[in-house]
Order: structure tokens, then C-alpha cells, then sequence
């Protein structure tokens, strides 16, 4: 058998492995999962974002998790004014960024059975949300879902750079656990702002 079909083989074979059984299977799993989502996610940033949310969870009867959302008293009085039972609700403001609102989360969103995520943000956050997220979630199985909502003359719309500087940041997590910023801070001496 000639040489290059030798390793035709063993690329397929290795490339079967990755999807079937290695680190691709659970992106794998999103990919084919068509189950109505489990939780909504909202990303802090806006307070639209966390009203359309609540209503959202009040709509379709879902949890809802506000990650490094508004002050806890808006966040309260917001869930009081819809109408949603406060053990449907988590506050959580860990994450200090993008990165940080889908890292600091996903295990926990794992250990509970979550599928599928439906992903509330704004409209110029959303492709970034979305990439990022994707990666960290897809990594454990959990299916991202995003809805834009619009955010009218406040738009700014991230630079390519940025987004691929998270998504970046979000493989090497995946592969590493470390965030790729503290890395290159940490061993490369080097802190930008971006």
C-alpha cells in the first residue's frame, strides 16, 4: 500500500477519533441537540437586557440566571415587578467580562443537567457572546441559543480583534483552564486594554 494512502487513512481515522471520542464529541452533541432550552442567561451590560429576560422567563416558565447584571435592588425589584418566583432566579456577579460570564458558569449550568442555554444580550454583543460562549459551552455539551435585543442609538459594535482575542481566550481555556489574558500578563509581561 503506498505511503499516502497510509496516512489518508490515518488522518481519517484520527479525524474520527477527535468527533467521535476525543475533544470535538461534545460539540458534537450541541450540534445535534434540538430540545427546548433548559435556562435563560442573561448578560449584564444593560438593564434592557435583564427586563427582556424576565419577561422572557415569565413567558416561557424557564430559570433565569442575570450574570454581572445591575445592582441587586433593580435586579429584585425587576423580578417582583414581572412576577417571577425568586427560586427561579440566580443573580450571579462573578464574572467580571464576556469571558468570565460563560467560565464561571458552565460547570455549574453542567452538574444541574442543562442542555440548552437561550443566550439574551444585546444586539452589538451578540456576535462576541456568541463565539465565546459557544466554545466554553459547547466544550460541556450545553447548546447556545442567543436573542438580540436592539440597543437603539447606544450601539458600539466590537471590532473583529476583540472578538477574536476572546474566542482565543475561551479555546485556550477550554484546552488549558487558564484564561489566555492572565497567561500572557503572567508570563509574557505584557497587560493591554482592549
Amino acid at each position: 500500500m503506498p505511503l499516502f494512502r497510509v496516512r489518508l487513512i490515518l488522518l481519517g481515522v484520527f479525524i474520527y477519533w477527535l468527533v467521535g471520542f476525543g475533544i470535538f464529541k461534545p460539540y458534537r452533541k450541541t450540534f445535534f441537540n434540538h430540545s427546548p432550552p433548559d435556562v435563560i442567561l442573561v448578560l449584564g451590560g444593560d438593564v434592557d437586557r435583564e427586563h427582556t429576560g424576565a419577561n422572557l422567563a415569565r413567558g416561557l416558565s424557564l430559570p433565569l440566571i442575570v450574570s454581572g447584571g445591575s445592582n441587586p435592588e433593580h435586579a429584585e425589584w425587576l423580578i417582583q415587578r414581572v412576577g417571577i418566583s425568586k427560586q427561579l432566579v440566580k443573580l450571579d456577579y462573578r464574572a467580571k467580562d464576556t469571558f468570565g460570564n460563560f467560565t464561571s458558569l458552565v460547570d455549574d449550568l453542567r452538574m444541574k443537567g442543562v442542555d440548552h442555554v437561550l443566550l439574551v444580550t444585546s444586539q452589538d454583543h451578540l456576535w462576541r457572546a456568541m463565539s465565546v460562549g459557544q466554545i466554553i459551552f459547547g466544550s460541556r455539551g450545553i447548546r447556545l441559543t442567543g436573542i438580540s435585543i436592539s440597543c437603539k442609538a447606544h450601539c458600539v459594535y466590537e471590532s473583529w480583534q476583540k472578538n477574536m482575542f476572546d474566542s482565543m481566550r475561551a479555546g485556550f481555556w477550554v484546552l488549558t483552564g487558564n484564561d489566555l489574558r492572565i497567561w500572557i500578563k503572567d508570563y509574557l509581561h505584557y497587560s493591554f486594554d482592549y
